[in-house]
């Protein structure tokens, strides 16, 4: 009698197990065909090896991923518990499952540029809840009516082969599709192994298309979205990211729709070289008139220049060059002559510059009327002459470094001094101006990747997250803040910049930025720096240092999302 139960379970186990290869067969060819759609949403490859490596890693990887599936979850299972029902029932709900994760991968991989994975977790439910707040309906159908299709489809195989198992092992067919996909799966990576290491570029650029697979290097990526030379790619040359596309023309104020009516409030920006603290920030803001945001996570990323540059165009740096060839003043100064306002940059440093001595001009000089240099702070320190400064806006840039010739000299004590009076000085006004306080560029690269708190202090505007604001925020945001609200213009940031209005921003978001060695990312949880050999590097705040992490390609691929997003935004509207 033992015998006999042991025979009828072995036949039995044998018998399930049997249909679980057919059934995994069977959805090896619906996932194949559900994944084309990765083929049609990228590029074609320019060689024939390229087109031969594409097909057979894409057959491979994706019957690679489904008979893992079977081996992982269903195989042990109809071990463990070899319940016919059961098994036919947890195939068909695993399997339905994982079709309808495949087709979700693929919408997230066209709109994203990524697939699914837990570091971008938030950047994928955000995708989710817009779909679900644009149409609901429709995207519970959508959703409902795939489940039940996939589900329908499972059921159907899953009871053909059960029925007709014996009829199936009989079949020829099913060994030559086996024995094409194995050959695929080494002839693939026998070609990636081959095509890494003579940096094929036709082929390593493929390897993000699928899900569940990224690229040996940041360089590979970085190039396969226009941001590194090909040629110098494949030579293994180490050159600055630059765009290897032409660059759209910067926007005019005449094509946009913007409020005529003149503003009565000023702009003030009090700017200084040394990184505030966040008690700093808080204790400013607890001085201020009317509502404000402290900024936490605010990021700068510039030095020299370049600061200047995100901060006037809201821009990346890569753009800089281009931009600055095309001649044309940034948004926010084209709507402030529009109104005939005052435009004034006032520089704070220790000595002024020798009468023989000639100071080569920056190229942000020739946006402002009045452009000024003093040591002392005292002749624009009174309340009655702030505020009679004309209406307009006016920088404030304090060099705090002393030098042999001033070496009492205090730039942090005046720099408080002023802000303070400031903002003294708008207890005074009816009409409350905008103030934006902040540190402005880097004395090294380390600090880069620090977040250097800021505050916007906005008294005539309601901010929707006053109290709670968490969001990553940036030099860049502050024009588009300042035209949407301020002049109450209606075009999308994205027309003329990388940034966001501040005052309605309520998601997180990546915030990304270049320089002459590489690229920075950041988000809430962290910052990290992509050299041009495609070392990822994150900045630790205990060691107040540089540290080597392991590689985060779909951060890497929000960064380069957000520094294409004005190109490509107007590229896509010519």
């Amino acid at each position: 009698m033992v015998s006999f139960d042991t025979k009828s379970y072995s036949k039995k186990l044998l018998h399930l197990i049997s249909w679980g290869h057919w059934f995994t067969f069977f959805n090896i060819l619906a996932a194949i065909t559900l994944s084309s759609y990765y083929l049609f949403n990228e590029a074609a490859p320019e060689t024939l090896f390229g087109q031969v490596y594409l097909i057979t890693t894409w057959l491979s990887h994706i019957g690679f991923l489904t008979f893992i599936s079977f081996v992982l979850i269903l195989f042990p299972l109809t071990l463990l518990y070899p319940n016919t029902r059961f098994i036919r029932a947890s195939g068909s709900i695993i399997f339905t499952i994982g079709l309808l994760l495949l087709v979700l991968d693929g919408f997230v991989y066209s709109r994203l540029g990524y697939h699914l994975n837990a570091s971008s977790s938030s950047q994928i439910i955000d995708l989710i809840k817009e779909q679900i707040s644009i149409n609901s309906v429709s995207f519970y159908s959508v959703i409902a009516v795939l489940a039940l299709v996939i589900l329908s489809f499972e059921l159907v195989v899953s009871n053909y082969a059960w029925k007709h198992l014996k009829q199936l092992q009989r079949t020829v067919f099913a060994r030559f599709v086996v024995f094409f996909l194995v050959l695929s799966f080494f002839f693939s990576h026998l070609s990636h192994i081959w095509a890494d290491a003579n940096l094929d570029y036709d082929i390593l650029r493929q390897d993000t298309v699928l899900p569940l697979s990224y690229p040996a290097t940041a360089k590979t990526l970085l190039t396969k979205y226009g941001l590194f030379n090909k040629a110098d790619y494949i030579e293994r040359k180490t050159s600055p990211l630059s765009f290897t596309s032409a660059i759209p023309a910067y926007p005019a104020l005449d094509g946009m729709s913007c409020n005529s009516k003149e503003p009565k409030e000023s702009i003030f920006l009090v700017l200084t070289d040394k990184q505030l603290t966040s008690t700093q920030v808080n204790q400013f803001q607890q001085r201020a008139s009317g509502n404000s945001l402290q900024l936490d996570h605010h990021i700068d990323t510039g030095i020299a220049d370049d600061t200047w540059f995100n901060m006037f165009y809201s821009l990346p740096s890569i753009y800089q060059e281009a931009i600055l060839k095309q001649g044309q003043q940034p948004l926010l100064f084209q709507a402030l002559a529009k109104h005939d306002m005052a435009t004034s940059f006032t520089s704070i440093r220790a000595t002024l510059p020798r009468e023989n001595t000639q100071q080569e001009p920056t190229w942000y000089d020739a946006l402002f009327h009045e452009r000024k240099q003093i040591t002392d702070i005292s002749s624009i320190l009174f309340a009655e002459q702030l505020n009679a400064m004309p209406v307009g806006l006016h920088v404030f840039y304090f060099d705090t470094k002393a030098n042999q010739d001033n070496p009492s000299y205090d730039g942090r004590y005046q720099f408080e001094l002023f802000v303070d009076a400031l903002l003294l000085a708008q207890k005074h006004k009816e009409t409350k101006d905008i103030i934006w306080v902040s540190s402005m560029g880097n004395d090294t690269d380390e600090a880069r990747l620090s977040s250097k708190p800021a505050l916007l202090i906005y008294p005539n505007k309601k901010i929707n997250a006053e109290d709670d604001f968490e969001h990553v925020t940036s030099h860049m945001d502050l024009q588009p803040t300042l035209l949407s609200n301020m002049f109450t213009c209606m075009a999308e940031p994205k027309r003329y910049s990388s940034g966001a209005d501040l005052l309605t921003l309520n998601k997180d978001r990546v915030i990304a930025n270049t320089t002459a060695k590489g690229m920075m990312v950041f988000n809430k949880d962290k910052s990290v720096f992509i050299d041009q050999n495609g070392n990822f590097q994150s900045y630790s705040r205990q060691l107040q240092a540089p540290i080597t992490i392991k590689a985060d390609f779909p951060l890497m691929i929000d960064g380069v999302h957000f520094i294409k997003q004005f190109s490509q935004y107007n590229q896509a509207k010519r």
